[in-house]
């Protein structure tokens, strides 16, 4: 069981990760959605910190951080502004995952070898080749390569708000 709950947490919590970024209010500037989202974070894991640690002072802990705390924060922006706006722009939800997952799996195979010399082993290979001919039949079957049409598409006007905009082009 201990090797399962962290997928079962991450899997449930994504759930919800993905249901949130699709029902944003398409008149609400993410970045203010995204100020919201981190300040609950922020309490929450706080919380989490006071109730997990007896005696332990989070001012000690800050004086062990180095630069992957910080990096991971800019990721985590990066990592959701990309999923709100991959939602904004038109991408279902049982598709723009799926792209983005297979994609990542690919770059973290290669990152695993290049950075903690994990081998790639066949069946990894082999599972990449099945998920980009999964990925090529589906942009054949439904005519679109792995992008929405985005001749019309949202884009954030000068007050935050999303205002549709054609950039004449499909992808």
């Amino acid at each position: 069981m201990n090797m399962i709950w962290p997928i079962i947490l991450a899997v449930g919590a994504d759930v919800f990760y993905q249901i949130s970024c699709k029902s944003l209010p398409g008149d609400l500037n993410p970045f203010a959605s995204l100020t919201v989202t981190y300040l609950v974070g922020a309490a929450a894991t706080f919380l989490i910190y006071e109730f997990s640690t007896k005696g332990a002072n989070i001012i000690t802990e800050w004086h062990n951080l180095n630069w992957c705390t910080f990096v991971l924060g800019v990721a985590i922006v990066g990592l959701e502004v990309g999923m709100i706006f991959m939602y904004k722009v038109g991408w279902n939800v049982n598709t723009g995952y799926i792209v983005k997952s297979i994609f990542l799996a690919i770059m973290l195979i290669i990152v695993g070898y290049l950075l903690y010399k994990e081998p790639i082993k066949a069946t990894k290979i082999a599972g990449v080749a099945v998920c980009l001919a999964g990925l090529y039949e589906h942009s054949r079957r439904f005519q679109m390569f792995f992008v929405p049409d985005l001749r019309d598409v949202p884009v954030l006007s000068d007050n935050g708000a999303f205002a549709r905009k054609s950039l004449g082009c499909v992808l």
